[in-house]
């Protein structure tokens, strides 16, 4: 089975978009998230995640979006199939990452059924820079440690597997 995969989107030139690009970069840098983690950036949607998704059994998306209903900055948290697409799990280009998993399960491709995505909200997503808005920046040490939680809470998962022991359920 494969490492559990943190998937951070973006493109790293163009200012709030480049939120992925960063933390995958501080991550890679400065933190130690195990052997059963792997932290990957890709410029890529839609279709073209079909790859990174394949035999994996749980992923985090890590991307910006834009909802007009949070100040940027805010990070928002979701389960899959209870979300407001970011900018690239859905472009017009291409078909949304919703529709490509479904793709991908028609075509007998093991998809993840566990998908969470930690978005932060943008204020600009088309200017070319590689500066993030102030705001924007602000948030990247508040979603290293929701990803590290979930990393932590994958690890957790992965011990209690190991001895045979079970998860007790979350009231």
């Amino acid at each position: 089975m494969k490492p559990f995969l943190v998937l951070c989107l973006g493109n790293e030139i163009l200012s709030d978009d480049s939120f992925g690009f960063k933390i995958e970069q501080i991550l890679k840098r400065e933190y130690d998230v195990g052997d059963n983690t792997e932290i990957v950036f890709s410029p890529l949607a839609g279709f073209n995640l079909l790859d990174l998704l394949k035999g994996r059994q749980r992923v985090l998306i890590i991307d910006t979006i834009v909802t007009g209903k949070a100040e940027p900055g805010t990070l928002h948290f979701l389960r899959m199939g209870h979300f407001t697409p970011a900018k690239n799990l859905t472009c017009s280009h291409q078909i949304s990452l919703p529709t490509a998993l479904n793709l991908g399960r028609e075509l007998a491709i093991d998809m993840p059924d566990d998908i969470d995505i930690l978005a932060v909200e943008a204020k600009d997503i088309e200017t070319l820079d590689e500066n993030m808005t102030h705001t924007v920046e602000e948030a990247v040490s508040g979603a290293i440690i929701r990803i590290m939680e979930w990393i932590g809470s994958n690890n957790e998962e992965a011990r209690h597997h190991e001895y045979g022991e079970q998860k007790s359920p979350v009231a």
